[in-house]
C-alpha cells in the first residue's frame, strides 16, 4: 500500500522534461505558440496592433516554436488560460495597470527594460514611418541631412537597426552624429515639424510636441550594436573632441565580459539559447570571471565535457572570437529585451 502512495507521488519523468523546457521558453516564444493556437485570422488582428520590432520578433518566435511537442503547446496554453482566469476587466490596458503588473512580475530592472520597449514616449506619425524601412533606405535619406536631423533619427530607431543606418553613412558623419545623439535632450516641436516634412508629405500636418530622444545610454546602446570596425573609429574620434563624453559612452556599453555580472538563472538561460561551438570560441577571448559565470552554470558532467572539448581545440583567430562574442551578446539583447535576463554595464550602480 506505501509503495502504491509513493508510485502515485513520483514525477513523471515527461511531464518533468515538459516544466524544464516551459522554463527555458521566452515570453515571445510562449506568446508565439498562443497566435499559432488563434489561427490566421484571429493572429493577424492581433498583429496588426504590434509596433514593428514586436512583430519581427513574434514572427521569427513564431517560426522557432512550429515544432514543439504537444505536451509543451498544452503546459503554455494552460499557463495562459490560468493566467487569464485570474484577471477581470477592470483596469485591463491602462499604462497604470500594465507598469504594475510588469513591475511585479519581473522586477523594476527587468520590467524598466520591457516598459522601454512597449511604452515607448509619444513620437510623431512622422516618424513612425522609419520603423518599416530598411536600414540601407534609411540612410540614403539622412546622407546629405544636417547630423542633428540624423541623430535625432538614430534616437527613435531600434538600437541594432540605428548600428545598421550608422554603419551606410559616410565615415566623416559617424563620430559627430554619435555625439549629438549623446547630448540630445527635448526635441521643439518646431524641428519635429521639419523632421516629418522630411520623412513624407503625407504626415506634415500632425500636431507635433516636444519630445524626448537620445541620451548617453541611446548612444552607447547603438554602439553595442555596430561593428568592432565603426566603433573603434567613432569613439576614436569622439575622444579628440569630447573626451569625457566618449568615457561616459564606453561606460554604458556593453561587452562580452559585462556577463560576469549576469545572475546564475540569467545565465542558464543564456545557455540554453547558445550553442556549446560558439561559446567555446566567445569564452576564449573572455576574462577569468566571465568563464568562470557560464562553467559553474553548468552541470558537472557538462562542464567536464566542455573544458574537455574546449581543450582539443586547437587555435582559432581572434575575428572569430569577436564574431562568436557578438553572436552571443546578440542573443543576451533578446532575452534582456524580453525580460528574461538583466545585462549590466559597467557604469550601471545597484542596491
Amino acid at each position: 500500500m506505501a509503495k502504491k502512495q509513493q508510485d502515485a507521488i513520483e514525477i513523471d519523468p515527461q511531464q518533468e522534461e515538459i516544466e524544464q523546457q516551459y522554463k527555458t521558453m521566452t515570453g515571445s516564444q510562449r506568446a508565439a505558440v498562443i497566435m499559432l493556437l488563434l489561427g490566421e485570422q484571429h493572429a493577424a488582428n492581433i498583429i496588426k496592433f504590434l509596433e514593428p520590432k514586436e512583430v519581427s520578433v513574434v514572427g521569427a518566435s513564431m517560426v522557432d516554436v512550429s515544432d514543439l511537442s504537444q505536451g509543451l503547446v498544452n503546459k503554455v496554453l494552460d499557463d495562459f488560460i490560468e493566467i487569464l482566469g485570474l484577471q477581470t476587466n477592470l483596469g485591463l490596458g491602462t499604462a497604470d495597470y500594465v507598469q504594475n503588473v510588469i513591475k511585479q512580475a519581473l522586477g523594476d530592472e527587468k520590467a524598466a527594460t520591457v516598459l522601454g520597449k512597449i511604452m515607448p514616449p509619444s513620437s510623431s506619425k512622422g516618424l513612425e514611418i522609419l520603423h518599416w524601412m530598411d536600414a540601407r533606405s534609411i540612410a540614403e535619406i539622412i546622407s546629405d541631412e544636417h547630423p542633428q536631423i540624423s541623430a535625432i533619427i538614430l534616437s527613435v530607431l531600434e538600437a541594432d537597426v540605428a548600428a545598421q543606418v550608422l554603419g551606410f553613412l559616410p565615415e566623416q558623419q559617424r563620430s559627430e552624429i554619435v555625439q549629438r545623439v549623446a547630448t540630445l535632450e527635448a526635441i521643439q516641436p518646431a524641428a519635429m515639424r521639419e523632421l516629418e516634412g522630411l520623412l513624407t508629405q503625407q504626415f506634415s500636418n500632425t500636431s507635433a510636441q516636444s519630445a524626448n530622444f537620445g541620451g548617453v545610454e541611446t548612444a552607447a546602446t547603438i554602439m553595442n550594436f555596430a561593428s568592432a570596425e565603426v566603433v573603434s573609429e567613432v569613439m576614436d574620434t569622439m575622444a579628440l573632441k569630447d573626451e569625457n563624453l566618449a568615457t561616459q559612452i564606453q561606460d554604458k556599453m556593453l561587452t562580452f565580459d559585462n556577463l560576469a555580472e549576469v545572475d546564475n538563472k540569467g545565465i542558464q538561460k543564456l545557455l540554453a539559447a547558445t550553442g556549446n561551438e560558439v561559446l567555446m570560441a566567445a569564452i576564449r577571448g573572455a576574462d577569468e570571471a566571465t568563464k568562470e559565470n557560464f562553467l559553474s552554470n553548468m552541470s558537472e558532467r557538462a562542464r567536464l565535457l566542455f573544458l574537455d572539448d574546449l581543450e582539443a581545440k586547437g587555435p582559432i583567430r581572434i575575428s572569430e572570437v569577436e564574431a562568436a562574442q557578438k553572436n552571443i551578446m546578440r542573443i543576451a539583447r533578446k532575452l534582456a529585451d524580453d525580460g528574461e535576463i538583466v545585462l549590466v554595464g559597467k557604469g550601471d550602480d545597484f542596491v
